[in-house]
């Protein structure tokens, strides 16, 4: 789907409207990314209501074309509205441009790591096209999950941690992270719409 800038996107209803489409997917980046030390400190949600409006602000600036450059653009702004906060709680004194861009990075290695999460193997280029798409898809079914099922399936499937550390980090038993993860990929492909994997 080709984006128009903001020069020529008509109101800024269409256009907020179209950044809306993002919340989802911003809101797991965020969470991939916001320490747990920092949790307590500042709510993802507020980061990316943040992104949003400053993506609002800045719209008639963006010169891209296609969704992968809005989502490049909107990455950019992400990171930019999370080290401010990082530093506004004390994680960095000052401002280092070299951290924001390493951020920059780990995002988007994040957002590959999501679109692949459910990808199959040896999936056609069609279906690789409609990748995106099934980013923002997977998004926006996590943020409708219980807060332990999205938690599994990030550190489990996005992170690509061991289940020995997915129990370490949630604070239990390596059987019931097992469990739990099983029934929370269940519980996604019921919000994806998809055939349940008895092999999951």
């Amino acid at each position: 789907m080709a984006i128009k800038p903001g020069n020529d996107s008509g109101s800024q209803p269409a256009v907020i409207a179209e950044l809306e489409r993002y919340r989802g997917w911003l809101a797991v980046l965020a969470r991939l990314q916001v320490a747990p030390r920092f949790r307590a400190k500042f709510d993802a949600s507020d980061i990316v209501q943040q992104t949003l409006l400053e993506a609002v602000r800045d719209w008639p600036k963006f010169r891209g074309r296609t969704e992968a450059e809005l989502a490049a653009w909107l990455r950019q702004i992400l990171a930019h509205v999370l080290l401010h906060e990082i530093r506004r709680h004390g994680g960095a004194q000052r401002r280092d441009a070299g951290r924001e861009v390493s951020l920059e990075q780990a995002l988007a290695e994040s957002s590959r790591r999501l679109g692949a999460a459910l990808e199959a193997p040896g999936s056609s280029p069609s279906e690789r096209a409609g990748r995106h798409e099934l980013e923002l898809r997977l998004a926006d079914a996590l943020t409708r999950l219980p807060a332990d099922y999205a938690e599994v399936i990030l550190l489990r499937n996005v992170e690509g941690l061991p289940h020995e550390e997915v129990a370490r980090r949630m604070g239990r038993g390596v059987g019931a992270v097992r469990m739990l993860w099983v029934r929370a990929l269940a519980r996604l492909r019921q919000e994806l719409d998809l055939p349940t994997d008895p092999d999951a």
